[in-house]
């Protein structure tokens, strides 16, 4: 820990609750009309100017928009951001929110700032995250990091900032030693949602619920009564909330709060896909061993079948599900040799280009450019993904 107290100390300015002002970009505001806005402020008592003034200075106590105000503004832009209220008129000098690309510009200035350090920085807006392998490399990581933020001229809030973490939380996730976890806060959401009562509420849920679901096996099959419930032409409007929705409800929280690990790939081992396809639909699960021999998670998928996938034929269908798993995978296998299980022994012909079925040699022609190998394993022995093809839910 004294490499970091001598690093910190080192760049002790990068650090400071005053917003800096970089150099490394200018915003500058486009007009895609020149007719001149001409909008009075809207009036207000004196007690409601009283309450904006005081929530003004409650934003600008907590810091809410000090990482916009690191970037300058262009004198074009300054005048064109110009407003006016009951207690004067104002110029900013420098990118607040509210402003149209201001986002994009903010995204603009992490991406100059940090290029080419890709191997060990991940950012999203204002949060930058850097992982290491070791604590030797992590100072060093960190140094060339400071070492920028000092040259651009910006500053880091002291309060935000978390050193020599294990884990933390990014994105809703809890990031940290090869595997990610739900975030509790954000699980705490789910297991507090009311009973939906309309199609809305069910979609909320779902969306809140399947923003997770590459971490629960069963996800789709769990969420089939709730996605039956959305059927209709109506979008809108109170449903018909049985038993099989309200324990497809329950089982979806509990499913979270079992706390579902999911482990990070290692480009340097062989990723393994199991593919499976039942008359519902097809699923699959990408997965690695371990030095020790154990079988881990890396995400799970599943799609719901067409009306026209519906109708091929049975080892179409567990075609269609390798097909399907290895588009989506792609970022994944691109450029590395993988193994693909299936239960389907007819499939293990499928890089050999020995079909004649026209949409079956079709698919393995689309195949030819991955570098895999196919294998049969029992269904008794493939229940991860034959369970996942059983889904009934919109991919």
């Amino acid at each position: 820990m004294d490499r970091l107290r001598e690093l910190l100390n080192k760049y002790s300015k990068c650090f400071s609750n005053n917003p800096g002002l970089t150099n490394l970009v200018e915003h500058e505001i486009q007009l895609v009309s020149d007719q001149p806005v001409r909008t009075k402020p809207y009036r207000m008592s004196h007690r409601q100017n009283e309450i904006l003034k005081n929530e003004i200075n409650r934003m600008l106590k907590l810091g809410i928009i000090e990482g916009y105000w690191q970037i300058p503004l262009s004198k074009t832009a300054q005048r064109y951001a110009a407003f006016c209220t009951s207690f004067g008129t104002y110029r900013p000098l420098r990118m607040s929110f509210g402003l149209k690309n201001a986002p994009y510009f903010f995204s603009k200035l992490m991406a100059e700032l940090l290029n080419g350090l890709e191997d060990f920085v991940v950012p999203y807006l204002d949060d930058i995250a850097i992982f290491s392998d070791t604590w030797e490399s992590h100072i060093k990581h960190m140094e060339t990091v400071l070492q920028r933020i000092k040259r651009a001229k910006l500053t880091i809030k002291p309060s935000k900032c978390k050193f020599a973490q294990q884990n933390v939380k990014f994105l809703g996730h809890i990031v940290g030693q090869g595997f990610r976890t739900p975030s509790e806060i954000k699980v705490q959401a789910v297991l507090e949602f009311p009973t939906p009562r309309t199609k809305t509420q069910i979609r909320a849920f779902l969306g809140i619920a399947g923003y997770y679901q590459k971490y629960i096996n069963l996800f789709s099959v769990i969420a089939a009564p709730l996605t039956d419930a959305l059927k209709g032409r109506a979008k809108k409007g109170e449903i018909k909330w049985t038993t099989e929705c309200e324990n497809a409800f329950r089982e979806l929280k509990g499913k979270l709060i079992d706390k579902p690990v999911l482990y990070a790939p290692n480009f340097e081992r062989e990723f393994i896909v199991q593919t499976d396809a039942s008359n519902a639909g097809m699923g699959a699960v990408l997965t690695q061993l371990t030095e020790q021999g154990e079988e881990h998670p890396i995400l799970y998928l599943s799609k719901k079948f067409s009306e026209v996938e519906k109708r091929y034929c049975t080892t179409e269908k567990e075609c269609a599900s390798i097909v399907f798993a290895i588009k989506r995978l792609h970022y994944y296998l691109d450029g590395n040799s993988f193994l693909v299980m299936t239960d389907h022994n007819p499939l293990v012909w499928l890089n050999k280009n020995v079909s004649s079925n026209p949409r079956l040699m079709r698919w393995a022609l689309a195949l030819q450019r991955y570098n895999f190998r196919i294998v049969h394993r029992s269904g008794k022995s493939h229940k991860n993904a034959d369970s996942l093809s059983r889904s009934v839910i919109d991919n």
